[in-house]
């Protein structure tokens, strides 16, 4: 007896089953692939966020920096014209002192030549008197030269007159240099001590330790750097947070790229699914 065989066809149970584990596994790795999406969008999100704070940080302080340096460039102007007073009111009291010292040098002189012109006056009055008595006695003597030795007393006298008033006049202004000088003395140390307090530091510009760590021109400067060094931390900060956002950037394209795709896939397996 001849046995006639049937080729077998796939059951239609089967193919349906293989499908749906088909769109099944689809549909996972879109639901897989938006979940990624959503977290590298919250995750792009979050840094587009950060990074706006960071360049509103790094706005104020460089408004900051520019604030800092202009106090720093303020006080190191103040420092440089105090200094520079400092000096000037220095060599104007040794000028003062010198001149000081030259007009007690006058003085002396003129002094020394008031007394020469009074002995000469003495004298001259001396011989007058006795040049008068022996006219008196002797009508030969002449009248000229009587007349000129009188003449010669009496320019003495106006001589000795006169030098005690440039000797006055040197006086007056020998308390005018002293008074310049104890003004010139008080705007020197008054002009020192303003750098002192601004600087911290001596005539020598070596350091006063209970000064110098609180002095206004420290204060500004380590103000100025910390503004700085802040700054370039932010400025750091930020390039870091652009580098995430632009490396979290490219990810997220490629997530999104990837889902289109599986979107596409799961869509043409539905359709050929109910197409069947």
């Amino acid at each position: 007896m001849d046995i006639k065989y049937r080729k077998l066809q796939p059951s239609k149970y089967g193919v349906t089953e293989k499908k749906k584990s088909e769109l099944d596994a689809l549909n996972n790795q879109v639901l897989d692939a938006e979940n990624e999406v959503e977290q590298l969008q919250a995750i792009v999100d979050s840094l587009n966020d950060k990074s706006s704070k960071f360049t509103g940080y790094l706005n104020a302080a460089e408004a900051n920096k520019a604030q800092a340096l202009a106090n720093k460039n303020s006080i190191e102007a103040l420092v440089a014209q105090v200094d520079e007073l400092k000096q000037e009111s220095d060599v104007a009291f040794n000028e003062m002192v010198l001149a000081d010292a030259q007009i007690k040098e006058l003085a002396t002189q003129i002094k020394m030549v008031i007394d020469e012109l009074i002995y000469s006056a003495e004298v001259i009055n001396r011989l007058g008197n006795l040049v008068t008595r022996k006219k008196a006695l002797n009508p030969l003597i002449s009248d000229d030269l009587v007349a000129m030795i009188t003449q010669a007393g009496t320019d003495a006298n106006n001589a000795v007159s006169l030098t005690m008033v440039a000797l006055q006049s040197v006086f007056t202004a020998q308390a005018t240099s002293l008074e310049s000088e104890a003004a010139s003395a008080l705007e020197y140390t008054e002009a020192f001590k303003l750098y002192e307090t601004l600087t911290g530091t001596n005539e020598n510009g070596k350091q006063i330790p209970h000064l110098y760590k609180n002095c206004l021109y420290k204060l500004i400067e380590d103000a100025y750097d910390s503004a700085e060094k802040k700054y370039e931390h932010l400025k750091k900060a930020e390039q870091e947070v652009l580098s995430q956002l632009s490396f979290m950037e490219t990810k997220l394209s490629k997530a999104q790229n990837k889902l289109k795709s599986l979107q596409s896939g799961l869509a043409a397996a539905n359709a050929a699914a109910l197409a069947s």
